[in-house]
């Protein structure tokens, strides 16, 4: 039967649950993977234009290994295109670990009476900023179990705080938010505070699934979760995340309602989400789920490939849940953000000694423990270009306007030259010796890249402030 729009499709309305599961699967079981269909539907997402829900089916449903290949490789080249070599590094932050929700998933849920409840206070907050300040972190997102103390008000507190820190060249110019839906007026107060992104992840897109992982609490709520972004866009929050849990539900079903949510989004206040995050399963304290929609290493690597190609300007987060050897590989496929150096258990980043990961501290496991120099040094040695930018946030280039500088020239202008500038800051503050001098190879690589461009010789002017002192230069 050949799939007609009309059937389901549920009109795009603010405020209005916007997913059919009958309309998703209808698309996924009737469109046709020929070799022409999906190289057409590569060569539309080259041409940078936002895939149909058809048109993201046509990829899910390729199975030839030598078209998943294309698949790839189209990423590799959209990302390459869109983003160059940058990738963005961050840290998360752990503030509280109460919650009111019973997520069966989660290390965090209220049933759990072997997780150590903590909530730090100010101080602790204060020095876990400090030392990621001492790692050369500049960007963090906050996190926060959901419960009555993590008010709109107490997270615009922690937000303050937390841009309040100053050690040494250290501070921190960005926070992103990972934490409950909030009501309009509650969007309103966290954005006052200064914030760059709200996360909100819908975990899965199926309501039925939906129902059987959340037992208890607000989150329990579908619809409300799945419409807490609108809210934040009609408070003026337009810098928003969307991310699924994969291992919940049939990994293509909800790769198709992030690409349903985007187009939500778009369709509603003409801008899509910021970054689109993909966490998979991992262990967890007391988690017991089985593995029927388990993720394979090679779906996983193909569904970002998907969404990649799907959306090509929103940033895409892989973090430090996944393997090393893992992350190493994904990471060309267009992922634009990871983590490094991250630790969960609430106040860990004071903890200077080794230990083994404690399930009932933290949310997860983290497969990824390497350092951000590690990571940096690794990043370096592939010829990438690690940025801690902050400059779109505090330029007002978010949402819309996003959208509208989000076109190749845009590396140019801005990307790659904040790339190197706030490389170069790192180098000159908190990088040892290989690395400071791989660093540098990398930044002038890149530099020779734009002589032909007219930021060229203030870029060179902007180098040699930094080398002599000067810090947070930027375009």
């Amino acid at each position: 039967m050949k799939f007609t729009p009309e059937k389901y499709a549920i009109p795009d309305a603010p405020m209005v649950p916007f997913i059919d599961p009958e309309e998703i699967w209808e698309i996924l079981n009737t469109t046709v993977s020929t070799k022409e269909r999906v190289k057409e539907v590569i060569s539309l997402a080259l041409s940078k234009k936002r895939l149909s829900l058809e048109e993201v089916a046509v990829l899910i449903n390729a199975d030839d290994p030598e078209l998943i290949e294309e698949i790839k490789n189209g990423a590799k080249t959209l990302k390459n295109t869109i983003y160059g070599n940058r990738i963005v590094l961050f840290a998360p932050l752990y503030i509280g670990n109460k919650c009111a929700n019973n997520c069966t998933y989660c290390g965090f849920r209220a049933s759990n009476k072997d997780a150590q409840r903590k909530t730090l206070n100010d101080e602790e907050i204060i020095r876990e900023i400090e030392a990621l300040e001492d790692n050369g972190q500049k960007r963090l997102i906050l996190v926060y179990g959901e419960h009555a103390q993590y008010s709109p008000e107490y997270i615009a507190e922690t937000v303050r705080l937390a841009y309040s820190v100053k050690k040494g060249n250290g501070e921190i110019r960005r926070v992103n938010i990972n934490a409950a839906p909030l009501e309009i007026e509650g969007f309103r107060t966290v954005k006052d505070a200064g914030i760059g992104t709200f996360q909100v992840f819908q975990e899965t897109y199926n309501p039925d699934a939906y129902k059987t992982y959340h037992l208890r609490g607000k989150k329990a709520d579908f619809n409300y979760r799945l419409t807490s972004l609108d809210r934040a866009q009609e408070a003026g929050l337009d810098d928003v995340g969307i991310g699924v849990l994969f291992g919940l539900y049939d990994w293509r079903f909800d790769v198709m309602g992030l690409v349903r949510h985007t187009n939500h989004l778009e369709a509603c206040y003409n801008v899509g989400p910021h970054t689109i995050s993909f966490p998979r399963i991992k262990d967890a304290s007391t988690l017991d789920l089985g593995t029927k929609y388990f993720v394979s290493d090679e779906d996983f690597s193909k569904l970002i490939a998907i969404l990649r190609l799907a959306v090509p300007y929103t940033g895409m987060i892989l973090t430090a849940r996944e393997p090393a050897y893992l992350r190493d590989e994904i990471i060309q496929y267009g992922v634009s953000q990871i983590d490094g150096g991250t630790k969960i258990e609430l106040g860990s980043y004071t903890n200077t000694l080794n230990h083994e990961q404690n399930l009932n501290k933290g949310q997860f496991r983290i497969n990824d423990e390497r350092s951000l120099n590690e990571i940096i040094d690794e990043l370096l040695e592939k010829d990438m270009l690690p940025s801690f930018c902050t400059s779109c946030y505090r330029m007002g280039r978010t949402g819309e306007h996003f959208m509208e500088f989000s076109v190749p020239g845009f590396i140019k202008r801005f990307c790659s030259p904040n790339a190197i500038l706030t490389l170069a800051e790192y180098l000159m503050d908190y990088a040892p010796e290989h690395t400071f001098k791989k660093g540098w190879e990398v930044i002038d690589k890149n530099v020779r890249l734009l002589e032909n461009e007219k930021i060229h010789p203030v870029l060179l002017e902007r180098i040699e402030m930094i080398k002599k002192g000067e810090r947070d230069l930027y375009f």
